[in-house]
């Protein structure tokens, strides 16, 4: 616990910087959830963010994501799986995310039906677009999303909240925003396109570098990491 001020520290001018972008925006503050981003950082770091009251924690790395939860029982964590997840690694995942944010194929849609299933619960998703085109990157392209619609319907156990995206890797201030209004009009266009059951509420992107721009194009989750931890 002691690296516990510092913590605070820097996460109560991040829920600041939030709250003005948020204004900025026309929205309030409890629009948009902060995700801490604990890839680089351990369980005692993770805790201590609980203990300062930011309790939705993001993790890039399945595995990772399963050691921080074993090691925060208990601790009323909502954990979201921020990275790619491989088929082989939902049935031990599902029950201990609030959210995956990652979903970036129907083939791995169609697998967290079946395990959910088995498992009798929800799962809550969004889902992954390349608004960059980088070939490295994970995600639909956004022309492959329109089609989907009544096959989400269909689903019993997965449930479609929203969009995700990353600006990409090389992308300048004024072309991250450009990326994220372009998710935010992507979800807007399916949302006249889609079955009224599928909401898609939800806009998750922005980071460390990018979350204002991100709220100022409507993001409601932001997964921040480096600035959280950073002296």
């Amino acid at each position: 616990m002691n690296e516990l001020p510092p913590l605070v520290h820097n996460l109560e001018p991040i829920r600041h910087r939030i709250a003005d972008a948020a204004r900025a925006s026309g929205r309030t503050a409890d629009a948009i959830t902060l995700v801490a981003v604990t890839k680089y950082v351990d369980a005692a770091m993770a805790r201590a963010l609980a203990d300062a009251g930011c309790l939705d924690l993001g993790e890039s790395r399945p595995q990772e994501l399963w050691r921080k939860a074993e090691a925060l029982a208990g601790c009323p964590v909502r954990w979201h799986l921020i990275g790619h997840l491989q088929r082989n690694k939902i049935a031990r995942t599902l029950p201990l995310v609030s959210l995956v944010h990652s979903v970036d194929s129907l083939r791995l849609i169609e697998a967290i039906e079946t395990e959910a299933a088995g498992l009798t619960q929800s799962a809550p998703v969004l889902l992954e677009v390349n608004v960059s085109g980088e070939a490295a990157k994970h995600g639909f392209s956004p022309d492959e999303l329109a089609p989907l619609g009544q096959r989400l319907e269909q689903l019993a156990h997965v449930e479609v909240r929203g969009l995700m995206c990353m600006a990409g890797r090389d992308s300048a201030a004024d072309q991250a925003r450009r990326e994220f209004e372009q998710l935010r009009k992507l979800r807007d266009r399916l949302q006249t396109l889609w079955p009224d059951r599928l909401k898609l509420n939800e806009l998750s992107m922005g980071m460390s570098g990018d979350f204002e721009a991100a709220i100022a194009e409507g993001a409601t989750l932001v997964r921040i990491g480096s600035s959280l931890f950073d002296p």
